[in-house]
């Protein structure tokens, strides 16, 4: 069951590479920088992850990251998803996502699944949501 929303960011895709693949399938290293708020604190997120295009079509993808609060505490992230591609730039990811972070404002966040949608316009602008899993 889905409980409370826990971020909400915005932002733009910052990168993207293409990566030799491992077997047939294309591989790309995309790059992102966001903003928003998590558990109510202001915060950026910047983070990597790697989409790799499946023969049905659709995305897979695992990434990492670190998030910065105004107040200068770190969270770390790792992550995994699926997506449908649009035009562009364009992927609506659905996925999973664990933090691990020394805040104490934060450290609700350690030990928790976290689910996320990551929508990605056209022109490479995201935005995100996170709710707890529970």
């Amino acid at each position: 069951m889905l409980g409370e929303m826990l971020s909400e960011e915005q932002g733009k895709i910052t990168g993207i590479r293409v990566l030799p693949s491992e077997g047939q399938d294309p591989k790309m290293e995309v790059s992102f920088q966001a903003s928003g708020r998590l558990l109510g604190v202001d915060e950026t997120d910047m983070g990597t992850y790697e989409a790799v295009a499946r023969p049905d079509g659709t995305l897979h993808g695992k990434g990492q990251g670190v998030i910065m609060t105004a107040d200068g505490e770190v969270v770390t992230w790792t992550g995994e998803g699926v997506a449908r591609p649009g035009r562009g730039l364009a992927a609506s990811w659905r996925g999973a996502v664990y933090h691990r972070t020394a805040s104490q404002k934060l450290a609700r966040l350690n030990g928790v699944a976290i689910v996320f949608e990551y929508e990605v316009d056209e022109s490479g602008n995201v935005h995100s949501k996170l709710w707890e899993w529970k």
